[in-house]
């Protein structure tokens, strides 16, 4: 089977990895916050995989490049609503590190990722 560029990345699969874990943690968000936070944070989480695909289908560097930004500021889009579940209650502190962890990671990837594109010699 074809497999596209964005396939390939390292930093996508990642990231799909992490928005399939944001919808397993949302779904043990009260059923209130249905069409509430969990949508708002499962759909930044979804951007970040969207926008790099997106960002590896442009011809410039430079469009390149914007893609993989607005894919880390939804990542840090991300974080800040798990901070807000774990302020309000819906996510456990330990949770909440686990997966800032991860998104701290993901956030080092997606930087090199958009750095190597404006820069490939560095």
């Amino acid at each position: 089977m074809f497999m596209y560029a964005f396939e390939r990345l390292e930093t996508w699969n990642l990231s799909i990895d992490r928005t399939v874990r944001i919808y397993e943690h949302t779904d043990q968000f009260p059923p209130k916050e249905q069409y509430g936070l969990s949508q708002q944070v499962r759909r930044a989480a979804v951007s970040i995989s969207s926008n790099l695909a997106e960002g590896s289908g442009r011809i410039s560097k430079k469009d390149q490049a914007h893609f993989f930004n607005i894919a880390y500021s939804s990542l840090m889009e991300v974080l800040n609503q798990l901070i807000i579940a774990n302020k309000i209650g819906y996510l456990e502190a330990e949770r909440l590190a686990s997966m800032r962890a991860r998104i701290e990671m993901l956030s080092k990837k997606i930087a090199a990722l958009r750095n190597h594109t404006l820069n490939p010699k560095l």
